[in-house]
């Protein structure tokens, strides 16, 4: 009896599953398209922040950050019919709080990271239903890189300067005490299918 019975699992649980599954799996196309601009934004934002590091110090940096960080995602917005957004469970620009499934994931980033694996790895990609209407979401795990410290650090080690900018213009930033290597937040994609 137990070999019919185990015969019969796998069917049994895939006629269940396809009964559940409402809502499709993301196409191979659209999971290259979502890497490849998840890829291209934070490359593109350490490039600006490493020279203005060089230009105007870790205080200069943070204006290039506020500024030119949400222009690339708007203009990668515009460019691919995905909308691009950066945000993080410890936010410093009160535009970065993430919804609900944004915060799933970042958990999970979180999770997966202290169970070992690389952060740089890290990404999730869905579609879910919203309103009615099928949307695909992607997430990939931004980590902390190691020029980031300068502004992201612990706080006890950032320059006064960037301390004295910090406050002025994030009076509610929570996004300090990284090392590099940890999840510092998330680079998230959506769109309608």
């Amino acid at each position: 009896m137990k070999p019919i019975a185990l015969a019969a699992a796998p069917f049994l649980a895939g006629a269940l599953l396809a009964g559940c599954a409402s809502v499709p799996e993301p196409s191979a196309s659209d999971v290259g398209e979502a890497r490849a601009i998840a890829a291209k934004v934070p490359a593109s934002l350490l490039a600006v922040l490493s020279d203005e590091l060089q230009r105007g110090g870790p205080a200069g940096a943070i204006d290039a950050c506020r500024v030119r960080a949400p222009e690339m995602a708007r203009n990668a917005s515009q460019q691919t019919g995905w909308n691009v957004r950066r945000a993080s469970l410890r936010n410093r620009n009160p535009n970065g709080v993430p919804d609900a499934w944004e915060r799933a994931a970042l958990e999970q980033f979180d999770a997966r990271t202290a169970a070992g694996e690389n952060p740089a790895t890290l990404e999730r990609i869905q579609v879910v239903d919203e309103g009615g209407r099928r949307i695909l979401r992607y997430a990939k795990a931004l980590p902390t890189q190691g020029l980031c410290v300068q502004c992201h650090g612990p706080e006890a080690a950032l320059p006064p300067e960037v301390k004295s900018k910090l406050r002025a213009l994030y009076p509610q930033d929570r996004a300090v005490g990284y090392t590099p290597g940890q999840v510092r937040g998330g680079l998230f994609l959506k769109k309608a299918l």
